[in-house]
């Protein structure tokens, strides 16, 4: 083979079977060969009889780098997706703003693992609010949730006008079957479902449960990295948006769920909204293994503010202030020298909803487990408890391996509000405050250095 030959190229095996890779592309895709139109997104007549519409996800006039917006090529337009409204009761999942309708003590709380209940519940039945703050009706804060599993969704379809969802597992897989395509995420795992995307969801295994933040602000991105450079925390590539996948389902009696303004309604349907063959944008649901965090931390001193953990981020409109934080805890090696390792006691401005998927959180070893919740609000304090101030403090100085743990958490600048449901939990650990009771006044004005005797 002389110089200027070329090897043939060879097929790349791919490891995201069912999706394509990155965050905030301009992706397109078609699940029936020719049905994407080619250089224009309206032509005069659509390929195979479908109709062209767009789905919008910010101002037409928004930035360039903030416009997002996708063209979908539907069997129907969603105008056919709706028959006479009736409201529908789900007193259990609540909107902002719910103050006043339960006590929200300014103390730290925590609660234990909710019980899957044995009744049939699917992923909008069984949805239950913790928490919320903001308004609802003016795109600001969020609400948190947990949700039960316990039945699929087969000719039942959902839509959230109000917020999109960060759904984090932590019991059982889950299906979602949306208009742009199937996301399948397990425990570990997280998937964002964008305002107004129609989905249903399935069960992969015999029950689920997990945590739901429903951000009414603006949209999750990731954030700016600074100094930190070009890359680690959550690298664009391992974002995965799923390829066009579609339902043909006619003269099968449907139901169309729709959430608006807080309140849930319902329309009776004949046809799958899941009708879209083609589409193109960059306004799209998305999956992300938590795995994959490249977490980054101090090398010599002194311990780094959590933010370095953010995955992703919904700003507010003040510059470094964010309407929710998605932080996570992962697995890492904590090596700083001469310096307590664990998350320090503190006070902060923000509110801070945890959840714990799986393993130990290194500041609250006992007590806090899998499946379980804190909340520590606006300006009360919080940190690690007795044994985790001791094995911090006494412990031999040396890298340490902290391993066999997810822990998450929801951060806001809106102080919480607890919900009656939240409140009236039999899981609810009113002691917990008695984690820092065995913390003593170790000052000794004559022993400089307390070695802890």
């Amino acid at each position: 083979m002389n110089t200027f030959e070329r090897i043939a190229p060879q097929a790349r095996t791919t490891t995201h079977e069912g999706y394509m890779p990155g965050f905030g592309n301009d992706f397109e895709t078609e699940a029936l060969a020719g049905a994407l139109p080619i250089g224009r997104n309206s032509p005069q007549r659509c390929p195979y009889g479908l109709y062209a519409e767009q789905l919008s996800g910010s101002p037409f006039t928004a930035p360039r780098v903030a416009n997002e917006r996708s063209w979908l090529y539907r069997m129907r337009p969603t105008v056919q997706h709706f028959g006479p409204m009736e409201k529908l009761a789900l007193p259990l999942w609540r909107s902002a703003p719910v103050v006043g309708e339960a006590d929200t003590p300014p103390l730290p709380m925590r609660w234990g693992p909710v019980p899957i209940p044995g009744e049939a519940l699917d992923f909008v039945t069984g949805m239950r609010t913790v928490c919320a703050a903001g308004d609802v009706h003016t795109h600001a804060g969020s609400a948190t949730h947990l949700y039960h599993v316990t039945r699929s969704m087969e000719d039942t379809y959902f839509y959230n006008a109000d917020g999109e969802m960060l759904v984090v597992p932590q019991v059982g897989a889950l299906s979602f079957f949306t208009e742009m395509g199937v996301i399948d995420i397990a425990p570990g795992e997280i998937a964002i479902l964008p305002r107004g995307l129609k989905f249903k969801v399935r069960l992969v295994d015999e029950a689920a449960r997990g945590y739901v933040c429903e951000n009414y602000g603006a949209k999750f991105t990731c954030p700016e990295r600074g100094p930190i450079g070009a890359n680690c925390l959550a690298n664009p590539r391992d974002f995965l948006t799923p390829v066009a996948a579609y339902e043909d389902k006619d003269g099968t009696p449907c139901r169309l769920i729709v959430k608006w303004g807080g309140a849930f309604h319902a329309s009776e349907i004949a046809h799958s909204p899941l009708d879209v063959v083609a589409w193109h944008g960059n306004y799209a649901p998305y999956k992300y293994n938590l795995r994959h965090f490249s977490p980054v931390g101090p090398v010599l001193f002194d311990h780094a503010d959590p933010s370095i953990f953010t995955v992703l981020t919904a700003p507010s409109g003040e510059p470094g202030t964010a309407n929710v934080d998605f932080v996570i805890f992962p697995p890492r090696w904590l090596v700083a020298e001469n310096t307590f390792r664990p998350p320090w006691y503190h006070m902060n401005i923000m509110s801070e909803f945890m959840g714990l998927i799986e393993g130990v959180y290194d500041a609250k070893p006992e007590g806090f487990v899998p499946g379980g919740m804190s909340l520590h609000n606006s300006m009360l304090p919080h940190g690690p408890d007795y044994d985790a101030f001791m094995k911090g403090s006494f412990s031999p100085d040396a890298p340490h391996k902290l391993d066999n743990t997810i822990a998450f958490m929801f951060e806001t600048l809106f102080p919480q509000h607890l919900t009656r449901y939240a409140a009236e939990l039999p899981s609810f650990q009113a002691d917990y405050p008695k984690v820092w009771a065995k913390l003593e006044k170790n000052f000794d004005p004559a022993r400089p250095v307390w070695d802890g005797d």
